[in-house]
């Protein structure tokens, strides 16, 4: 039996079909609000994304390597080379040989990629407070862990 209830149950279904078209929406509207929000600088919320992730203290100095980007983002290579490919040619990212492993690369932040996300907090922080107002800081956090469970959930599924 399922957590939600009886597969076979129709309020169970309409519950979850209900949850996961709010789900899609809000992917949607993260996207079309999220790019509102980067169109002074051209960037894309995919890129937003992989610079946040290089941005992470344990990373930013070192990089990761593509296959973690690809697994910390959820994305498939063929997306993310793409993305990768945008922000090497605004010099906003370099790919570098990794020196304990030459065969493999390591994707950082340049010095170009450092400005232009430190002069996006600004609009990012603006955009996350728009988003989140109806929430309190608790609720966002419990979001967060839901999220996370459901994550979790979907990578088993």
């Amino acid at each position: 039996m399922s957590p939600y209830g009886d597969i076979g149950d129709p309020n169970s279904l309409d519950v979850a079909n209900r949850l996961f078209f709010r789900l899609y929406q809000c992917s949607n509207l993260l996207h079309k609000n999220g790019m509102r929000h980067m169109e002074g600088f051209g960037a894309t919320t995919q890129q937003w994304a992989v610079l946040g992730a290089l941005a992470r203290p344990l990373v930013h100095n070192k990089g990761m390597s593509v296959k973690e980007l690809m697994e910390f983002l959820l994305l498939s290579r063929q997306n993310l080379t793409a993305v990768l490919d945008r922000l090497e040619a605004r010099a906003w990212i370099e790919r570098m040989r990794d020196p304990e492993d030459g065969r493999s690369r390591l994707v950082r932040m340049s010095p170009a990629g450092d400005y232009a996300w430190s002069e996006m907090q600004e609009p990012i922080a603006e955009f996350f407070s728009s988003a989140l107002s109806g929430l309190s800081n608790a609720e966002q956090v419990q979001l967060f862990q839901l999220l996370d469970r459901l994550r979790t959930g979907l990578n088993a599924a």
